[in-house]
């Protein structure tokens, strides 16, 4: 079976704005169930010289079911192509905990933050970490007891926030759980030789509960619009990879440049130091002179 690559932001919007979908992929990430989900997309315009594109970060508000009871939480979806993508994160996350709508009404009328759920999907492998799918959870510690503190606490969870982190380029066909098995459709393994557009599955591959979302990658090749749209994210994507070898290079310039200088400059205190030595020997010999004729004119 063939389905458009939701590695593109274009695919995957359209994906997660089918509401069963995104229940299933999600829920499935997170292992907790999902009761309500809504769609709270943002988007923004990236221009570049030749292009223009509309960028989607994805944000569902969700009422999920834990071992404690039920909770609402803000769940963040962000793609990542490039490294460089690490300060929009940064930023994005800054905006989320500052953002006033992004809290709700207990019981006693009380306006509580939002807990945030993070999930990064990367284009991009990681330096040090080769594990395709990776959990970042809070913990609570007794320091006096040196032991874990299990009951959570709004002050806390209002502070911090739990990470997923999916290593796109590891995902391979050796999938050892369901949820490896789910996020093999972003397996880039898979794409078609003639067109990286769109991947082929064997649909045997994934458990029947999964259906809903990988017809839903089967019916996104049949949009023209998204068609196009992956286009030109190829283009945006090599220029800005393009844009990138520019700057690497003028770093590495410049960085040469920099190390000459401070070369130079410490050539030219070493020259300072040895003429500040001759200065002082040419003073001292004065004095002996001075000092000899002195004597001379003693006698």
């Amino acid at each position: 079976m063939q389905i458009a690559n939701p590695i593109y932001d274009i695919v995957f919007k359209f994906l997660m704005e089918d509401k069963v979908s995104a229940i299933l992929l999600l829920s499935s990430i997170i292992g907790e169930q999902i009761d309500e989900l809504d769609l709270l997309p943002q988007e923004s315009t990236l221009q570049l010289e030749q292009h223009s594109l509309t960028v989607y970060r994805l944000d569902f508000s969700a009422k999920i079911t834990t071992e404690e009871g039920h909770k609402q939480v803000l769940i963040e979806i962000q793609k990542a192509k490039l490294p460089s993508d690490i300060m929009r994160f940064r930023r994005y996350l800054g905006e989320q905990y500052s953002n006033k709508n992004n809290q709700y009404k207990n019981s006693e009328e009380q306006n509580i933050p939002l807990p945030i759920i993070s999930i990064y999907f990367l284009g991009y492998p990681l330096q040090n970490i080769k594990a395709p799918l990776i959990k970042v959870n809070q913990q609570y510690y007794d320091l006096t007891k040196q032991q874990e503190i299990t009951t959570k606490e709004t002050f806390i969870e209002s502070l911090t926030h739990d990470s997923y982190v999916i290593q796109i380029s590891l995902l391979n066909k050796d999938h050892q759980s369901e949820l490896e098995r789910l996020l093999s459709i972003f397996d880039q393994h898979q794409h078609l030789e003639t067109d990286k557009h769109i991947l082929d599955i064997n649909e045997n591959d994934y458990p029947k509960k999964y259906c809903q979302l990988i017809r839903r990658l089967q019916r996104a090749i049949s949009e023209p619009k998204i068609r196009q749209t992956m286009d030109v994210e190829d283009e945006i994507l090599e220029d800005l990879q393009n844009m990138e070898r520019v700057i690497d290079k003028k770093d590495k310039v410049i960085a040469e440049k920099n190390q000459a200088l401070a070369l130079k400059n410490k050539a030219l205190v070493e020259k300072d130091q040895v003429l500040e030595l001759k200065n002082r020997a040419l003073v001292e010999k004065d004095q002996i002179i001075a000092e000899l004729q002195k004597r001379l004119s003693d006698f």
